[in-house]
Parts: C-alpha cells; sequence; structure tokens
C-alpha cells in the first residue's frame, strides 16, 4: 500500500474509440493495446454490463469511465492496488475531466464535429492535467475534494484588503493565493464548489511567464458552457490575487490603477504569509515535534490544511516527498476503509468492509491507526473536523490518541479553523 506507482491516463471518443492523448506515464501503452482495452469495455456494454475496473494478471489495475457519453478516460496502473487505490484513481478521472470542461467548456467536449481539431485544443489542457498526474504533488485538494488554505496571522487585514480590491474592479469573486493555497476570498468565491475552487488553484499553480494574465475559464459546475474571464495578478514570487469577472473590467486597468493602490501598504504581510507556505499556519501555534505531517479538514465548510513541516523535524524522519506520498495513502486508507465517504462508490464497485464490531455495535468508527515500518499513524474525526497525523515510529502506540486529540485542539483553538 506505501509504494508509489506512475498512472497512464488515456483519453478516447466513447463513441468510436479515436485517442485523443496520452498522458503519465514516460513510455506509452502501444496503440493495440490501448484499442483492446477500449474493446473490452465496448464489448461488456453490449453484453448489458457496465465495466468500471479491474486487475490484470499481472499486477495492475486499470479503471474505466465516459463522460455524458462523448469521452472516455481510462486510468492505468501498472501495481495492483485495493480500494485505496481505486479512490484515488477515481478522483483522478474526474479531475481531468473537469480539467477539460475547465479550459475549453462542456459544449467543445460532448459536440465534438472534428477529432483532430479537439485533438490540437485539448493540447491547452496538458499542463493543468499534469499537475493531477504528479506523484510528488505537495498538496492534497485532488484527493481531498477540499480547498487548501494558509492559515496567516492576520487574516482580517488581509480580507478587508482583498474585499475592497475586488468591489473596486466590479468583481464579485475574488481570492489572495500563496502557491497555490487560499489565504483568503470573497463570499462568492467562497460559494463556488470545492471542486472548482480545487481546479482555479491548481491552474493558477501552471500559470507562468508575466505578472499578470487573462484567460477564459469555464467552471464545471456552476457555468460549464458560458466562460469567465480569470484575471490573475502575481504580488510576489507565489503570491496571487485573483478575480472572475464578465467583459470588464480590463486587465491593464486593474494592473495600473488598483493592484499598487491596495496592495503595496501590505508588502510586509505578504511577505509573512509567503514565508509561512509549507508550515501553513503560524509559528506561534506549538506542536510537538514528532507530528511529522498532518492533514485537518473542516467537514463544514469543506477546507483544509496539509503540512509535511508542522514542527521540526525528528532525526531519522521521512523526506517531505515521503510524507506527502505516505499522507495522501494514509489518508485513502482512513476514509477507504473506516471513515464515511464523502462520495458513493459508483455501482458494481466493491470496497473493503468496515471492521466488524461486537453485535449491536451500531456506531460508525470515529478513530483508527496504523503503525508501519516508516511512521505511525493516526486519524480522527468529529462532527466538524477529521485530522489525520504522521508521527515518528518512536511514539508509543498507546500515545498516539492523546497526541492527536491534543494537536485538533491547539490548531482549531489558535486559528479558529
Amino acid at each position: 500500500m506505501l509504494q508509489a506507482g506512475a498512472v497512464q491516463l488515456l483519453c478516447l471518443t466513447a463513441s468510436s474509440g479515436v485517442p485523443l492523448f496520452c498522458r503519465g506515464a514516460s513510455k506509452q501503452l502501444p496503440f493495440s493495446v490501448i484499442g483492446s482495452l477500449n474493446g473490452v469495455h465496448m464489448f461488456a456494454g453490449g453484453q448489458g454490463v457496465q465495466l468500471f475496473n479491474c486487475d490484470t494478471d499481472r499486477g495492475g489495475r486499470v479503471l474505466w469511465k465516459v463522460f455524458h457519453d462523448s469521452v472516455m478516460l481510462i486510468a492505468v496502473t501498472g501495481q495492483r492496488s485495493d480500494a485505496c487505490g481505486n479512490l484515488q484513481l477515481r478522483r483522478l478521472l474526474d479531475n481531468v475531466w473537469n480539467c477539460m470542461v475547465l479550459v475549453l467548456g462542456l459544449e467543445e467536449l460532448t459536440n465534438v464535429r472534428n477529432v483532430e481539431r479537439l485533438k490540437r485544443e485539448l493540447r491547452s489542457c496538458y499542463q493543468l492535467i499534469d499537475t493531477f498526474l504528479d506523484i510528488g504533488k505537495d498538496w492534497m485538494g485532488d484527493l481531498t475534494h477540499c480547498v487548501e488554505c494558509l492559515l496567516p496571522a492576520q487574516p482580517a487585514v488581509l480580507q478587508d484588503t482583498l474585499n475592497a480590491f475586488a468591489q473596486a474592479a466590479e468583481s464579485d469573486f475574488g481570492c489572495l493565493l500563496v502557491h497555490g493555497k487560499m489565504v483568503v476570498a470573497t463570499d462568492k468565491w467562497w460559494r463556488l464548489a470545492p471542486q472548482e475552487v480545487v481546479l482555479l488553484a491548481a491552474l493558477v499553480r501552471t500559470l507562468g511567464g508575466s505578472a499578470c494574465c487573462d484567460c477564459p475559464i469555464f467552471l464545471p459546475q456552476g457555468s460549464p458552457t458560458v466562460p469567465h474571464r480569470l484575471l490573475r495578478f502575481q504580488l510576489l514570487p507565489g503570491v496571487n490575487v485573483c478575480m472572475l469577472c464578465g467583459p470588464t473590467p480590463t486587465l491593464q486597468s486593474v494592473e495600473g490603477e488598483l493592484v499598487v493602490r491596495f496592495w503595496r501598504p501590505l508588502v510586509d504581510m505578504l511577505h509573512g504569509c509567503q514565508a509561512l507556505h509549507q508550515r501553513c499556519f503560524p509559528g506561534s501555534v506549538g506542536l510537538h515535534r514528532d507530528v511529522l505531517a498532518l492533514l485537518l479538514i473542516n467537514r463544514e465548510s469543506s477546507r483544509a490544511v496539509s503540512s509535511v513541516h508542522p514542527a521540526p523535524s525528528a532525526p531519522g524522519a521521512p523526506s517531505p516527498i515521503r510524507r506527502w506520498e505516505l499522507l495522501r495513502l494514509l489518508f485513502t486508507f482512513a476514509t477507504t476503509r473506516y471513515f464515511s465517504q464523502t462520495e458513493a462508490p459508483q455501482k458494481g464497485e466493491q470496497l473493503p468492509p468496515p471492521e466488524e464490531f461486537a453485535p449491536g455495535f451500531s456506531d460508525q468508527p470515529q478513530q483508527c491507526y496504523l503503525v508501519t515500518d516508516e511512521c505511525k499513524f493516526f486519524a480522527l474525526q468529529t462532527p466538524q473536523h477529521q485530522l489525520y497525523i504522521l508521527t515518528a515510529v518512536s511514539v508509543p502506540t498507546f500515545a498516539l490518541r492523546p497526541l492527536a486529540t491534543r494537536t485538533l485542539s491547539t490548531l482549531t483553538d489558535s486559528t479558529g479553523f
């Protein structure tokens, strides 16, 4: 379960099986194999069977999903995985489809008149799609479908400035991002679907070049057929303020008149946010040094804070990249087996049965733990929060629960998250 594996993503037309693109693993599958994967899905459909996933005799796994009877996405991994892997692959397919809608719009994908033209247009999605395929990613929103947040020391000042900036630009949708993590946002930005906010943050991560840009985007749930303009202004390296708007205002007018007026007085505060982007919460919040990584989810607001630098690392701890990998895998372990699912499994998909409790005990699990050779893991959920922590192996197993409880209390009491 704790081994990383590359995923190859295939995109085909659902009706004819014409390949549109292939991303992921460096060695592309042969055309004959791609045709076979499409053929077995079509054969199953012809027999009245819905094929969602299967294991190969060589230890791999394949997932299929058709969107709007127009586009089929296939995820192929060379390593056998259980339902934990299924959850990650299923959300990967959903995320990739939403990437395509975000960039091209639903109409372009569902009414395919020219396949070769669609192939060319899909190239504009590659960079965004690749961020979701990157196995070394240092964020969790693609998996949790919660908005990744950074908790600054003085959020009220930043919030007031953002509200005034958006109002001056005649927009109701604005946010401040630090390395793709939400610092503050306007009320209407928070009303967007969490998956849309995750997508927009991922898109901003891919926008390079000049300090500002203006690009058309579609909202997969809120506005899949009518485009909006995404205005992005880079205040500092990795620090961006963004707006969604219609035909007005112009990019030049906002950049020349409003950005300097509203944000130059807060440069020092923005530098402070920039310095927090790895820890994601103020330095005044002290956590035990044996906490190697954490993920805190606010279940009511679908917001999350994740970090692999919550405290000075203990000697011999896994590398930061490995901690991200472990945190992602252990999140899927807990949510698949014990905690309530945020999305129902597809029809016909088999998930592991929950742990068996004594007869007549109807409560759902609220805590779980796992011990590995690299670290120990504890997860707990309350009506409002879920907390997942990785700890050093040296932490006694009996101490995991009080350590997690104390960590949750410290974070929520100090930040109000």
